[in-house]
């Protein structure tokens, strides 16, 4: 009797499961098979669960289709239009001719898909903030607040609104937060586009009256100069406005519609100062209890109509956040609190994060607390701001009332990045309890995790994943303080760093249009997107930065099997590799940042920029061939191809068996391209091992080099020294970096002592080599979506315990290996549904046994190879979780 096949789990829409309010009408649908591996499959969409539940797809129906992968399956149903909800479900054919059970029912809904859609809606502010008023800062200008009541005539069936704004908004609906989501809307080109959101407030309303309220800030679209604060840049894309939409369909059926227009009422709010770089201030005097409800106080001073504005730019787009939003995701609490002066307490929360603090304080009305975060201290304890910009604070003046009852605040229209906190004008004593720290950053989900037998290295990949975390907002920042720019370099140098750790299918689609929005006419990717400080040509054009349009893309393409991306930005990356080509003089590019704060800084520009400028054409060709465009294949390829042979006439010194001026950066570089002769390879290896060795195992590269230094010696079987350099405590070396108590990867090798930003991801390339090298966690060179899984662990040096998870496409796939103290090697591995894995597990120096170790049950044993780093039994693993064992 055949065994029905179990159902496909994790059904996603656009990479986001159940997504509210996608403006894509023919988004990509995923899932995970729960089985083996996947011939065919099918599926149904529909306009309703019970429909669907029946069989009737009324939208679209498949039929079986051949095909193995679970990924970015277009829809190709009937056009749904805007704010319409689509059910689908799906299930797979295996071997056999039975297919599997219905997968659990999905869904998705679409927003407002059309300029029509926002008929009737208008921009709107208050008249202080009206477009013609002035743009610089007014300490007599508060924030303002903006509500519309509206009467229902009974229960709400459902509701949804639909909200924009230039700057930050906080969304309320009678009296109480309607998401979790934070500091929306999140970076865009402002003058080009604009990210709407959805809420479901079905459960938010009510029959009978209702409010819905809005609190506004600038944001970084409206940064003024503001006296005695810091300021990165000064900037305006315009004064803070709202635009909105909310629907709502009862019980009987009746559909009402309210949108932003003179209708709605404005008050100056509490937010007193929003300042993106230098901080918010909050006098809880100025507060309107139940402002946004409707028992408002209507008579109070201040209400007025709110005013009519004009869009921020004549054609911007209005689009739908369609990734995780920002979101708190966790609290810490203070593990000390000292008092260096006098009434001056500051309040360390032991490790660097980027979010907010928040305060809980008793006392009289008028008091104001000053909250300054910093990074590091003075050598008098009180907090040093010279390295995340000066001087940068919150404030918060006092209700006052029952001393009894503290008042609970925070911040709710900037975030910070710091450790400390030091708190100033209290009217007591600093308690324990009295500041807390709210992490902050995008909800892109956990994906990955490590951990080993060292405390150094796990420490290492501690501190990485932090930093990543701790600047992955609504773009990727350089740091969470000073800047707050989303540098391009980080995006894919360490793509690894971030998506080995956390799900970011949907977020990366934002950042390349980002990146696509920002393109100018002549085709240049500027180093930052959105870019809203020029640089000069050096800081502002270096195709390692500009270069992520394509690489990015194409890690995402590779990791998730995102085709969507690829074709959508193809035009795009065509027109920077045509500025590229324009900059280029015989096949080389010369210009640039160059291998960015190594210590060796003798590698010239030429190097980093041609390396950029090779892996652009020849990851083009590579995305041309995906997506059809043969012709375009082939020419980028004969790009690349021209690129290298000037490379290595330009830069190969045979003589010293090394690149350019022998730095390691420019071995690294060189073996990456494969531009170095076969039989050069084992020289110009061993050059660059030598280099290292002669600087007793540290590195001398940049964040450019780094990950190809990396990459090379492991896939070059010399991970004994990778091992060996990222052993080290001194300085340059991640080491340095814990044991000098860095909490989260800094700026700099010497971070914690030199100063600078202690919260940098850029230099995180070791985790791919943490993952994909120790744990042996990796994908086939030519699989897609981890297709192909392969586990090639590596133990090294006297490390005895290694472990990774990583949520795959497919599902999570597992390695941990022990060297037990009696010897040999235990290898444990975790095989998603799907195809097998190829597991090579390595044999020890010496082995001369013709077969491999006997492979358990359900596996099967492929034989013994000889590569780069030794012998490796090698094996074929079903889905599951197997135990590979060699002998002592």
């Amino acid at each position: 009797m055949a065994v029905a096949l179990s159902a496909p789990t994790h059904l996603r829409t656009g990479y986001l499961t159940d997504p509210l309010g996608i403006d894509s009408e023919r988004p990509d649908l995923s899932w995970r098979p729960a089985g083996g591996a996947q011939r065919a499959y099918q599926v149904q969409v529909a306009s309703g669960p019970d429909r669907l539940a029946a069989g009737d797809a009324d939208l679209w129906d498949s039929g079986r289709v051949a095909g193995e992968r679970g990924v970015a399956v277009e829809y190709a149903g009937k056009p749904l239009g805007s704010a319409r909800r689509a059910c689908w479900r799906v299930r797979v054919w295996e071997d056999g001719d039975a297919p599997s059970a219905w997968s659990e029912t999905a869904s998705w809904e679409t927003g407002l898909l059309e300029p029509a859609d926002w008929a009737g809606a208008r921009w709107v502010t208050a008249p202080e903030w009206a477009p013609g008023t002035t743009e610089e800062h007014d300490p007599d200008r508060a924030m303002p607040l903006l509500a519309r009541d509206l009467d229902l005539a009974g229960p709400v069936r459902s509701a949804r609104l639909y909200a924009t704004a230039l700057g930050v908004y906080v969304p309320t609906v009678n009296g109480r937060r309607i998401a979790a989501a934070e500091l929306e809307p999140g970076y865009t080109v402002y003058d080009k586009r604009l990210l709407y959101a959805t809420y479901d407030v079905t459960d938010a309303l009510r029959a009978g009256a209702n409010t819905v309220g809005f609190q506004l800030a600038g944001g970084i679209a409206h940064v003024p100069d503001v006296k005695g604060r810091y300021q990165k840049l000064r900037i305006s894309f315009g004064l803070p406005r709202l635009l909105a939409v909310l629907r709502v369909e009862t019980d009987d059926g009746a559909t009402t519609t309210v949108v932003t227009d003179e209708h709605w009422r404005t008050a100056p709010g509490p937010v007193t100062l929003s300042d993106w770089f230098g901080g918010e201030e909050y006098d809880a005097r100025r507060e309107r209890p139940g402002w946004d409800t409707p028992d408002a106080d209507l008579t109070a001073a201040g209400w007025r109509p709110a005013v009519v504005a004009p869009a921020p730019a004549p054609d911007v787009a209005l689009s739908a956040r369609a990734h995780p939003p920002i979101e708190v995701v966790d609290e810490l609490a203070a593990v000390s609190v000292t008092e260096p002066q006098p009434g001056v307490f500051v309040v360390d929360f032991g490790v660097n994060i980027a979010g907010r603090p928040r305060l809980r304080v008793a006392g009289p009305a008028g008091s104001t607390v000053l909250l300054r975060p910093a990074e590091l201290l003075q050598d008098d304890g009180t907090v040093n701001q010279r390295f995340t910009g000066r001087p940068c604070f919150d404030a918060y003046t006092l209700r006052g009332g029952d001393p009894e009852t503290p008042e609970d605040w925070y911040p709710s229209t900037v975030y910070h990045g710091f450790r400390y906190v030091q708190v100033e004008g209290l009217p007591g004593p600093c308690a324990a309890d009295t500041v807390r720290a709210e992490v902050l950053r995008a909800a892109n989900p956990p994906a990955g995790g490590f951990r080993c037998s060292d405390e150094l290295l796990n420490g290492i990949h501690t501190i990485t994943e932090r930093a990543v975390q701790g600047n992955m907002y609504s773009v990727l920042t350089d740091c969470p303080h000073r800047e707050k720019l989303g540098w391009l370099e980080e995006v894919h140098l360490v793509f690894p760093a971030v998506a080995n750790n956390y799900d970011v299918a949907a977020y990366y689609r934002k950042l390349v249009r980002d990146m696509a929005d920002q393109q100018t006419e002549t085709g240049l990717v500027p180093s930052t997107a959105p870019e809203y400080k020029v640089f000069e040509d050096k800081f502002r054009d270096d195709p390692n930065w500009g270069g992520a349009l394509v690489l990015a893309p194409w890690y995402c393409y590779r990791a998730y099997g995102d085709t969507a991306t690829l074709r959508a930005f193809y035009p795009a990356m065509l027109r920077y590799l045509a500025h590229l080509d324009a900059r280029a003089e015989g096949d080389l590019l010369h210009h640039g940042l160059g291998d960015w704060i190594a210590f060796d800084d003798s590698t010239p520009k030429a190097v980093t920029a041609s390396y950029a400028y090779h892996r652009i054409a020849a990851t083009l060709s590579r995305i041309a061939a995906v997506i059809g465009e043969d012709a375009d294949a082939r020419a980028h390829a004969a790009l690349a191809d021209r690129i290298a042979r000037a490379f290595q006439t330009a830069f190969f010194d045979a003589a010293g068996h090394t690149y350019a001026t022998g730095s390691q950066a420019a071995d690294a570089l060189a073996l990456e391209m494969g531009v170095v002769p076969e039989a050069e390879r084992d020289a110009v290896l061993g050059h660059l091992v030598a280099a290292i060795r002669a600087a007793d195992n540290h590195v001398t590269v940049g964040e450019i080099a780094l990950p190809s230094l990396l990459r090379m010696l492991s896939e070059h079987g010399r991970d004994d020294v990778v091992y060996d350099l990222v052993s080290r405590t001194d300085s340059p070396s991640y080491g340095y970096q814990v044991t000098h108590g860095a909490t989260a990867l800094t700026e700099r090798w010497d971070g914690p002592t030199r100063g600078s930003s202690q919260n940098h991801f850029m230099l995180g390339a070791i985790e791919e080599w943490f993952t994909a090298s120790l744990a042996g966690i990796r994908q086939a060179e030519d699989s897609v979506a981890f297709e192909r899984i392969v586990i090639r662990p590596t133990p090294v040096g006297d490390l005895t315990h290694a472990e990774a998870w990583y949520d795959t496409p497919r599902g999570r796939v597992g390695s941990a290996w022990r060297r037990p103290a009696a010897g040999g090697l235990t290898l444990e591995v975790t095989v998603p549904p799907g195809r097998p894995a190829r597991v090579e597990l390595p044999l020890p120096d010496g082995w001369s046994e013709p077969a491999a170790p006997p492979a358990p049950a359900g596996a099967r044993s492929l034989g013994v190879v000889d590569g780069p780093g030794g012998m490796r039994a090698v094996y074929e693993a079903e889905p599951g979780t197997r135990r590979f064992s060699v002998p002592a």
